[in-house]
């Protein structure tokens, strides 16, 4: 590979440029900003490199990048996802710089997007050409699937996968996206992903906001809407209450065991909660016990909580209306669709029927992948070759929409810095971890290669 490093290190300057170029657009996909815009940067860069790619359109989202590049080399397709789009960079006050002036301090890149995913867009496609320029030809047939709405859970991407699954015939599929393990700081490798259901829990008692001083006989929707929280989420074990709701949940296999013990071995407990901001495990989990939750449990949590007055001062009411955001995360193999129906049954069984459920997200297909694919030995045997450390391997954690219609083994990675604050103000990746992230993502395309052809 020494070959293709020196291309990816003799053309440093010019990578970072187009890095910077696509850190400077506002592609948040939560506001519809800058979506189609960014998206045409991105192409007509890929183009200058010789990546030839297709302006795809999503029905009812933005639009979307494929690239199909062949190999002479080997007939097998290595899928490669990615996404432009990214989180909203607020509060704005609490970022250094500007969040989409891309800045380099000590050796850090600070922008909105730097590692989550436009770090990851770039080591694709500068991987790929690297390959072209100096070999003139590729490990494996490459596809680039490069969409704009990762980050509200691809509402419109699973439909558009549905209907091009030829398209997206693979063997295997990668993407590099997040920070690398808080213990060792050596890249993330997840074999398999937890969907994710969000929803929102609306409760109208009242129709308007009365004094306080009527609370011992005016219905409080606060109170209630608490109570009903109750119901869902044992608070004092952290688990989800609601009926069946781990029915369908996989076990933990041989395989997986032998993974939590080789990350537990080298899992720095202290250095993991300050990288977190917590004194402890919550609902006083030891240390085992987290990493399984973590890799292989199912998840309730608020992310947000919405009644009355929260501003400066003091205002005496009973709020008329209160709402509820929240998320689960759903390990394999608990399926969104099965389990928002679970949900709307508990309502029903605890008499909360005026309670309104909203479905925002209910991205499908929890996934495992067997450590011994091939594409799992490629990217663990990359990352130890580009990071010089064994990698750490999760049976399970939190792009695996393309798997409900184009079925496949799939790995994501996080190689970023373990502090890169991703959907944070001050996102970050430090500037020799973006150029380690390229030459890793074409040790991985070779690696596999290697692999599957013997």
């Amino acid at each position: 590979m020494e070959d293709i490093y020196a291309h990816i290190d003799a053309h440093r300057d010019a990578i970072l440029a187009d890095f910077f170029t696509l850190l400077r657009e506002p592609s948040v996909s939560a506001k519809k900003q800058g979506l189609d815009q960014c998206c045409d940067v991105l192409q007509g860069m890929m183009a200058h490199d010789g990546i030839a790619s297709r302006k795809m359109d999503v029905p009812g989202g933005p639009p979307l990048l494929f690239s199909h590049l062949t190999s002479k080399a080997l007939d097998k397709t290595l899928l490669c996802y990615a996404h432009y789009d990214v989180q909203p960079p607020e509060p704005l006050e609490l970022w250094q710089t500007p969040p989409f002036q891309p800045t380099i301090r000590h050796g850090v890149i600070y922008a909105r997007g730097a590692t989550d995913n436009k770090a990851g867009i770039l080591a694709f496609w500068k991987a790929a050409q690297a390959f072209l320029a100096v070999r003139g030809d590729l490990p494996c047939h490459l596809k680039f699937v490069i969409e704009g709405e990762e980050e509200v859970g691809s509402p419109h991407f699973l439909p558009w996968v549905a209907a091009n699954k030829g398209l997206l015939e693979c063997d295997a599929s990668t993407c590099l996206d997040g920070p690398a393990d808080h213990s060792t700081k050596m890249p993330a490798i997840k074999l398999g992903i937890k969907a994710i259901l969000y929803v929102e829990l609306r409760l109208k008692t009242n129709e308007k906001d009365v004094w306080s001083g009527y609370a011992g006989f005016v219905p409080s929707p606060t109170w209630r809407m608490i109570k009903l929280l109750t119901t869902i989420l044992d608070t004092d074990t952290g688990m989800v209450k609601v009926d069946g709701w781990y029915d369908d949940l996989a076990p933990i296999t041989p395989d997986d065991e032998e993974l939590l013990r080789q990350e537990l071995a080298r899992f720095d407990e202290k250095e993991a909660q300050r990288e977190l901001g917590i004194r402890q495990w919550a609902w006083g989990l030891d240390a085992w016990e987290a990493l399984k939750r973590r890799h292989y449990g199912g998840t309730g949590n608020i992310a947000g909580f919405t009644a009355g007055y929260g501003g400066e001062g003091v205002k005496t009411i009973i709020p008329s209306e209160v709402r509820v955001k929240m998320d689960f995360r759903c390990a394999p193999f608990l399926e969104p669709a099965r389990q928002i129906e679970k949900l709307r049954t508990h309502l029903r069984k605890h008499g909360f029927d005026d309670v309104e459920l909203i479905v925002h997200t209910a991205r499908a297909n929890p996934y495992k992948t067997s450590p011994r694919e091939p594409i799992s030995q490629a990217v663990i045997r990359a990352a130890e070759k580009v990071f010089g450390g064994l990698p750490t391997v999760y049976g399970v954690s939190t792009n695996g929409l393309i798997k409900v219609h184009v079925p496949h083994p799939a790995v994501l990675s996080g190689y970023a810095d373990p502090d890169c604050r991703l959907h944070a103000p001050n996102e970050n990746i430090p500037v020799d971890r973006f150029f380690k992230g390229i030459k890793y993502a074409a040790t991985i395309m070779q690696e596999y290669a290697k692999g599957v052809s013997g």
